[in-house]
């Protein structure tokens, strides 16, 4: 079975090589690069090896498909600029492709590094992200434009071993693309499920802190828990302002 690892990337040149080179072992390693690119993005994926196209970004969702359209590969390992693939993870991917049995994708666990350190609760672990496809078998989901899923037609499995990502840097960081996928947020949520109802406001923030830092145990990593619960539950409140204001501007 031939793979591509498929990279979707915007400004990521520093990131880039060390991603490229834990998934050598592709038969095709691309980079489609958003079209937004202001650094060397292009060139240092040429020069790692990689073949390059270019399209004018939309949504995740979209780039993603885009991305599994041009693959030539029959499986397709999408691996994010910041993540890289470890040998164990190589192994269990080649071995899986090769035999994959009626199994169509596979969903792969993440160990997630935050400001320098492994963070195992409050939803970060295991992480499971569906990044294995069979090509024919998989589109990705045109709603969900920001934590994009892919639709699959057929069995899904589980492989054991963690993709490796370095989330966010400092907590500037982490603020930064919360503000960024906070306006994605909001349009999935009114392709979902329509206008939210006003207490939506308070309930949906509420309801995420608890499932962060209650349910999934953020409390286990101290301050940090703390802070991160407390930061996605309001970006879930602010996403749902958003979705409010979108549908109250929409002409009828």
């Amino acid at each position: 079975m031939s793979l591509t690892a498929a990279v979707i990337a915007r400004d990521e040149e520093d990131s880039l090589p060390d991603c490229l080179e834990s998934v050598a072992f592709a038969d095709e390693r691309l980079v489609l690069v958003d079209a937004a690119t202001h650094d060397r993005t292009r060139e240092v994926a040429a020069h790692h090896g990689a073949r390059v196209e270019e399209r004018a970004f939309d949504n995740f969702a979209a780039q993603r498909e885009a991305a599994l359209n041009m693959s030539s590969g029959e499986w397709v390992l999408f691996v994010d600029a910041d993540e890289r693939v470890t040998p164990a993870l190589r192994r269990e991917v080649l071995a899986r492709i090769a035999d994959p049995g009626g199994t169509r994708a596979f969903w792969i666990p993440r160990h997630n590094y935050l400001m320098g350190r492994l963070v195992r609760h409050a939803g970060w672990y295991p992480d499971y992200q569906l990044r294995l496809l069979a090509r024919a078998a998989a589109r990705f989901d045109a709603h969900r434009v920001v934590h994009e899923l892919a639709v699959v037609d057929g069995e899904m499995g589980y492989l054991r071993e963690p993709l490796v990502h370095f989330n966010y840097g400092s907590l500037g960081e982490f603020i930064e693309k919360q503000e960024r996928y906070c306006p994605f947020e909001a349009r999935r949520w009114l392709a979902t499920f329509g206008r939210p109802r006003p207490r939506a406001l308070l309930g949906q923030p509420a309801r995420e802190f608890w499932r962060r830092y209650v349910e999934l145990q953020g409390f286990r990593e101290g301050v940090l828990g703390l802070v991160l619960s407390s930061l996605l539950a309001y970006y879930a409140g602010k996403a749902i302002y958003l979705a409010r204001r979108a549908s109250a501007d929409r002409p009828t």
